[in-house]
């Protein structure tokens, strides 16, 4: 080796993702590093003298002591531009249209022909001051979203040109402003969150157009929300539903360290949707990143910052953006791998001692906002946690409970029961009820409110009677009692449970949510007043609720529910009405009816470990 070639920096030590290089000078942490031939890239973690530790974002197989290793001189930066909807991207935000099955290391990443060009009209002229956050332009997009060019954070000054109305590359040159040149498409380091002028407290719900979450459990715009579960709970299922379903403007979808086969028959899914809203594809406001299991693993670990550095590039448009992460766990896993290799102490399960701050920084990057620019905005995370085993005391689990707004707990046992969403009601919460109470009774739904405390109770109280019922035996147990029990089953299948198959019930608007919340609340309702008049247990469960809990996937409407609640409300005055039934007669009933609760209380006495 020759005296120039031992001054330049070459890799020392190579340990799966992690990389030693020595005699890399002017580096800073988190600086991208090229390393070997092939370039690939890493990022600097750590700094000891002279040998800098990397985590390479690709798969090292093949490098060597030796090697060389050159710095760029910059951090890991997103490429941020109107390419990004209806797009695909690894974790790293490089475009994999038009990419092999296969991805080599060190393969070159770029747009696929075709989609490189868009439409800009400019909003200001030369001469114009500009301030940071202001508007230059807008370009049309697929997906009926306001696109705004906006001037970067840190820049502001007199516009000196501005590119008149017509078709521009993504790295044109849009507007010159005091002297810098202002593009299309920027960059923006995805550890680095984008500044605003103001947080703003959540105001509005996200509208899932799931019943039990946007009943029970719902999550501000701007707010955060984790979905623990096991495996085969159906959180990939739930998450893909939201984004299907939900009222945001953008949807940024991470599968972070998820199977692929999951993730493309949900890319394939997504390509046939109709959008609600515009009536195009769903897919053209949607950014997917995928870095699926068989992906190198430290990508994942930076998949979820370049989402959120999406979410928060659109968010600065006064858009509201939705981030669902599938799942952190599998992000957390990364953070341990590299931090067992790299020698840290480990703390609790193996994790690093800092798991808890990293997972408080990425939650924290949600938010409602006052952009630099005086546009509202707002950016939504909603993240899954898939614990080991089920075990809902595991690290990740608990460290995100802490930092979340929403909890939506999946039971293992309403799933096997095939009840979806199998959202636990006893392990979830919802920490900003009395703000979304608020803003449904400004939209003219004052008894939001009354409606969820009503169906909580209810729910909880027929959860502590099943428990009793599987002791003694529903035939045991008071009219009232068994009425009750009746009563959380209507509400477990006429309101929480609902079909991802079904054309009417896939999702559920809030005005026919109320219909259906109250329509069930009014039957059961009734059926406890009877029970206290004295129409024995057995024949109110002898009954046909099937008109009403049918509602839910055949009537299509808030009408079309009220006109079955009316007509089993009357079919239930008439049973008031008639005579009692002798004891004779109601005991195969009560035996019928015992054996139905016994059921019904292992259906609906979930989460309550």
């Amino acid at each position: 080796m020759t005296a120039t070639d031992s001054s330049q920096p070459r890799i020392a030590r190579v340990n799966g993702p992690l990389v030693e290089v020595a005699g890399l000078t002017e580096v800073a942490m988190y600086d991208i590093i090229e390393l070997g031939e092939s370039r690939l890239p890493g990022e600097t973690v750590a700094i000891r003298g002279d040998v800098t530790t990397v985590q390479a974002y690709e798969y090292t197989g093949g490098l060597a002591p030796g090697h060389p290793a050159r710095s760029l001189g910059e951090p890991l930066s997103a490429r941020l531009g109107p390419h990004l909807l209806g797009g695909i991207f690894d974790g790293l935000l490089r475009p994999l249209t038009g990419a092999p099955a296969w991805l080599e290391p060190g393969h070159p990443f770029t747009l696929a022909a075709g989609h490189d060009e868009f439409g800009f009209t400019p909003q200001v002229s030369a001469g114009d001051a500009a301030a940071e956050g202001a508007c230059l332009g807008s370009v049309a997009v697929a997906g009926g979203i306001a696109y705004r060019v906006v001037l970067p954070p840190g820049m502001s000054g007199v516009v000196e040109r501005v590119r008149p109305t017509g078709r521009a590359p993504g790295d044109a040159v849009v507007a010159t402003i005091s002297g810098i040149d202002v593009r299309l498409t920027s960059a923006w380091p995805v550890r680095r969150r984008r500044p605003y002028r103001e947080r703003l407290a959540g105001s509005s719900p996200l509208l899932t157009g799931q019943r039990v979450v946007d009943v029970l459990f719902p999550v501000l715009k701007g707010g955060s929300c984790a979905v623990p579960g096991g495996f085969g709970t159906g959180k990939t299922i739930l998450l893909q539903q939201i984004t299907k379903w939900c009222d945001a403007d953008v949807i940024v979808y991470v599968g972070c360290g998820e199977r692929g086969n999951e993730l493309a028959d949900m890319l394939s899914e997504l390509a046939g949707l109709t959008d609600p809203r515009t009536g195009g594809k769903l897919s053209d406001r949607t950014v997917v990143i995928a870095n699926t299991s068989n992906m190198p693993v430290m990508a994942r670990e930076a998949s979820i910052y370049s989402a959120a550095t999406v979410a928060e590039y659109f968010r600065d448009m006064g858009l509201d953006v939705v981030v669902v992460a599938d799942s952190t766990s599998r992000w957390a896993e990364a953070l341990r791998e590299f931090a067992s290799r790299n020698g840290e102490l480990p703390a609790e399960e193996g994790y690093p001692a800092s798991l808890a701050s990293a997972l408080a920084a990425f939650y924290e990057r949600a938010g409602r906002v006052v952009t630099v620019g005086g546009l509202e905005g707002s950016v939504t995370i909603i993240g899954a946690v898939s614990p080991a085993g089920g075990d809902m005391t595991e690290p990740v689990t608990t460290y995100t409970q802490r930092f979340v707004r929403s909890l939506w707990s999946l039971d293992r046992d309403l799933a096997y029961a095939r009840h979806y969403p199998a959202i636990s009601w006893s392990g979830s919460f919802c920490r900003d009820d009395t703000a979304v109470a608020a803003w449904y009774a400004g939209t003219g739904d004052p008894g939001w409110a009354d409606r969820r405390s009503h169906l909580a109770g209810l729910l909880a109280e027929a959860d502590r009677l099943s428990s009793l019922a599987e002791l003694m035996g529903a035939a045991a147990l008071p009219p009232r009692e068994r009425a009750t029990i009746l009563a959380g089953r209507l509400i477990r299948e006429g309101v929480l449970q609902q079909s991802a198959l079904s054309s009417v019930d896939a999702s559920c608007d809030p005005s026919r949510a109320a219909a259906l919340t109250s329509a069930v609340l009014a039957v059961a309702g009734r059926c406890l007043d009877m029970a206290d008049a004295g129409v024995p247990g057995a024949t109110l469960e002898a009954q046909d609720f099937s008109p009403i809990l049918r509602a839910r996937e055949e009537a299509a409407t808030p009408e079309a529910v009220a006109v079955r609640k009316r007509a089993m409300l009357a079919r239930l005055g008439g049973l008031a009405q008639a005579p009692g039934p002798s004891a004779e007669a109601t005991e195969p009933a009560g035996e019928a009816g015992d054996q139905d609760h016994e059921r019904a209380g292992q259906d609906g006495h979930l989460g309550a470990a």
